[in-house]
């Protein structure tokens, strides 16, 4: 099932790895580099999944998320949470915050889309 993914990561090489892997998959991918380009980038695109990093610049992904989430019309979007930033607690803010998942990173790139298909809505179709 083809989505249109918006990639929110601010590391060059890891947004080039995952879109890479996401475009090979026959997903459209769009891109942000920190997390208020990524509101503004939800509203534009309405994508059917975010994929978020949480340490960015400007407006880390934990805000980006709660500010997605509190407007009506982008609140069905599932976003999820790719990060390096794994500490005991983590998992469960971004669950409180509305992160439908959380991908640590490194990726593994033989199971990435594997893991993010789950989060991608049936309704999505060819982009």
């Amino acid at each position: 099932m083809s989505a249109k993914i918006l990639l929110v990561e601010d590391n060059e090489a890891n947004r080039y790895l995952a879109t890479f892997l996401l475009e090979n998959s026959g997903h459209t991918v769009v891109h942000a580099g920190n997390g208020a380009e990524a509101v503004v980038a939800a509203q534009n695109e309405m994508p059917d999944l975010i994929l978020m990093d949480i340490q960015m610049p400007e407006v880390d992904g934990y805000e980006a998320a709660r500010r997605i989430k509190a407007e009506p019309h982008l609140a069905r979007i599932p976003i999820v949470a790719v990060t390096s930033y794994a500490m005991v607690g983590d998992r469960e803010k971004a669950a409180e915050i509305g992160f439908a998942g959380y991908i640590e990173k490194p990726i593994v790139t033989e199971t990435f889309i594997a893991e993010i298909s789950r989060f991608i809505p049936r309704k999505a179709g060819p982009t």
